[in-house]
């Protein structure tokens, strides 16, 4: 990885701007990359107020409070919390039925889906699967009119010889199991092999493949540590062209690794207390997501500043969730017994 050279200051003509050298590049920061720091550190006091259950409204910025915008943790939005306690931590622990619910679950990507094939079979698993079992539970609720995926990210359907898309991804789940992804998985040397065997896969793309390593990597049999690489999205590299400008394209990752690695250092510049998740400091995965959010808070608060899609508006307004927020997080982090004890789930 390469090293970064941190803060040269320069002027500007109306204030002193400061080069960041990374990758052999020089790096001049645009306003978002303040906005960035800013947005985080608001971001997560909203969601820690939430944790403490304080009322409504949790912050003064008006496009926060009108916009839906996920967590700065990855494991603490809504769908990574219901994989983590629903999927992942309950059921059998046998690593091949962990790994198979986590592959299932995220194919679709939607909670609704998962509750909905568990009424049906409870909680699936590989020993007692069946095709022909769960195609038509699936089948029902598309003719229902029901949503059967998450719009969070594109899962690709693989060409496995089946007219619906539900039905590729169920034969997608079948070949993995069949070619040993598990255990091949499980003697994996790091977090990057494991996205290696994950992007072996028809329909896994690059991102696909490194989301779905996080994923499973939430589960007790894998200790792969998340600083170890980081794979840019779509929404990141508009993030970061927004903070950098031109000079950062294709060292989308170098720049994430960055931030990561100086987060306290630009907090402080800035004069902000960033409130860590039960100190846990923001990892490789959650930097990468912050430039996602970034990129969408800026289309309003900076519609100056253009990135690479070209977007100009915020599509998720935000809507008031009135269930209680609750959180729990892979006991192997630690970090359970370090938040708001009220928000715990039980």
């Amino acid at each position: 990885m390469a090293r970064a050279v941190v803060d040269q200051a320069v002027s500007g003509s109306t204030a002193r701007r400061r080069v960041i050298t990374l990758a052999g590049r020089r790096l001049m920061p645009t306003p978002v990359f303040d906005t960035y720091w800013r947005f985080a550190e608001a971001r997560q006091r909203i969601y820690l107020a939430r944790l403490g259950g304080a009322p409504h409204p949790w912050t003064e910025d008006p496009i926060l409070a009108h916009y839906r915008f996920t967590n700065c943790y990855r494991a603490a939005d809504r769908v990574s919390q219901h994989l983590i306690r629903e999927v992942i931590y309950r059921g059998d622990q046998a690593w091949n039925e962990v790994f198979f619910r986590t592959v299932l679950f995220k194919l679709f990507n939607r909670s609704s889906t998962w509750q909905r094939l568990c009424v049906a079979v409870d909680t699936p698993t590989w020993s007692g699967y069946r095709f022909e079992i769960l195609d038509p539970v699936l089948s029902e609720a598309l003719a229902a009119k029901e949503r059967l995926y998450s719009a969070a990210y594109v899962i690709p359907p693989p060409n496995l010889g089946e007219a619906r898309k539900h039905r590729n991804h169920l034969r997608l789940v079948e070949m993995m199991m069949e070619a040993s992804a598990p255990a091949r998985i499980a003697e994996a040397r790091g977090l990057r092999q494991v996205f290696e065997i994950l992007r072996s896969f028809p329909a896994f793309g690059n991102f696909l493949a490194y989301q779905f390593a996080i994923d499973l990597n939430y589960a007790a049999a894998l200790t792969f540590d998340e600083m170890e690489f980081v794979v840019p999205g779509p929404g990141a590299r508009d993030g970061i062209r927004k903070c950098f400008g031109l000079a950062a394209d294709g060292i989308e990752a170098d720049v994430i690794r960055y931030v990561a690695d100086t987060q306290e250092h630009h907090f402080a510049r800035l004069g902000l207390s960033f409130p860590t998740l039960g100190g846990r400091r923001l990892q490789l995965i959650d930097c990468q997501n912050l430039f996602c959010e970034v990129d969408k808070y800026s289309r309003v608060a900076h519609p100056e500043v253009a990135g690479i899609s070209g977007r100009t508006n915020i599509k998720q307004n935000y809507r008031q969730d009135t269930q209680p927020l609750t959180a729990w997080f892979p006991p192997k982090w630690g970090i359970n017994d370090r938040l708001p004890t009220a928000s715990l789930a039980e």
